[in-house]
């Protein structure tokens, strides 16, 4: 869920996004729906329920800062169902706050949790929250995104070290753990020890978005999250994800082991009906998505990644496979195809476009969960 507000004027015209700015009731309104899809997901036995981490968008477009608090929360009205934030933007956390938090909910929860790590793409939030951001298409900003980078690799180094060990110590450019000369009864501080600490094992997955992050992660023996790509450039990555990492570990993958891919879909009884009921939605995500670099995903007429700044329509969507819509046999029969085409096993999907209403939201998770999945081979 990207965890918004529901709105009544979204679509390809104005507002522009930075004029709209939703109450803090609204907002708080969007956090309580949030936390009841997640226990109806677990009613329909969705197998994980996904937030996503933002901060300061007075737009309302996405308002859970914190889904590991919010998490926790869900983990206490729920049993069985996974808890996973895609994703967690690790370089504005402490690091040691963040394990810390992440092994409280993991903890509570008896497992449930799943550890959704990434570097992000908002500056608004980023340049507020301690790190900068950049990106490996823009030049420009190659230092921002080397900084971001090596913070990033050792705030992961320091969760895990942190995470799995009872005593660890970690020196490096950005942190220090501990420091020099901590006084303590006596000594100095040489080894710090996380409390609490996880008792269960559990999973890391991290959005692949660049070629740097396709390299590192199978490597790391993560799980790759693969969204807002057309199917060629998924392909491509998927497969060399699983190349890596055989290469890396000596073994290889299952053909949807480690990799997740994400779509954004849509049940109605026709599919002119779908289409209807996608496109507001659809035109205020890019309006708002598309300055940020996320439709690079796209292909071009050339055959190449689509220009920066582009704002797809919603044939262009769909015609590109990356929103799916149609009835529960179109739907069905758009997952198999991927399926077909990866091996895919992890499928993350959202169900709701920006604006939309969680009582649409709850409608499509029904009818994902008893017309279309029950259905796929």
């Amino acid at each position: 869920m990207l965890g918004g507000v529901e709105m009544e004027d979204v679509g390809a015209g104005p507002p522009a996004p930075t004029d709209r700015r939703s109450t803090n009731q609204e907002m708080w309104r969007a956090t309580e729906q949030i936390i009841n899809t997640a226990v109806l997901c677990e009613e329909l036995k969705y197998d994980s329920f996904w937030m996503a981490e933002h901060h300061f968008q007075y737009e309302g477009y996405e308002v859970i800062p914190n889904g590991l608090m919010t998490g926790t929360i869900i983990a206490e009205r729920t049993e069985h169902i996974r808890i996973g934030v895609a994703v967690n933007i690790v370089t504005q956390w402490h690091p040691l706050r963040f394990a810390e938090d992440f092994a409280t909910l993991h903890n509570i929860s008896g497992g449930r949790a799943i550890l959704g790590v990434g570097r992000g793409t908002v500056p608004r939030e980023a340049e507020n929250l301690g790190t900068v951001i950049g990106s490996f298409d823009n030049p420009d900003r190659n230092e921002a995104d080397q900084l971001n980078r090596r913070q990033f690799s050792e705030a992961m180094e320091v969760i895990q070290l942190a995470l799995g060990n009872e005593k660890f110590s970690f020196h490096g450019e950005v942190y220090d753990f501990p420091p020099p000369g901590i006084p303590d009864r006596g000594g100095t501080v040489q080894e710090l020890t996380l409390v609490p600490r996880p008792l269960y094992p559990y999973e890391t997955w991290q959005p692949i978005s660049s070629p740097p992050t396709l390299d590192q992660v199978p490597k790391l023996g993560w799980g790759g999250i693969f969204w807002n790509n057309h199917p060629t450039f998924t392909k491509e990555r998927w497969d060399r994800f699983g190349e890596i990492y055989e290469e890396a570990h000596g073994r290889a993958l299952e053909p949807g082991e480690k990799r997740m891919l994400v779509l954004s879909v849509h049940v109605a009884d026709t599919q002119e009906e779908a289409i209807k009921a996608v496109r507001p939605g659809h035109d205020e995500l890019w309006k708002f998505l598309a300055p940020y670099g996320w439709s690079r995903g796209y292909m071009g007429s050339d055959g190449k990644p689509a220009v920066p700044g582009l704002i797809p329509t919603l044939e262009e969507s769909i015609d590109q496979k990356l929103c799916l819509g149609g009835t529960a046999d179109d739907v069905g029969e758009q997952i198999q195809w991927y399926r077909d085409l990866l091996g895919v096993e992890n499928l993350m999907l959202f169900p709701m476009m920006p604006g939309s209403r969680y009582e649409e939201a709850e409608e499509q998770l029904h009818r994902l969960a008893t017309e279309v999945l029950p259905k796929l081979t």
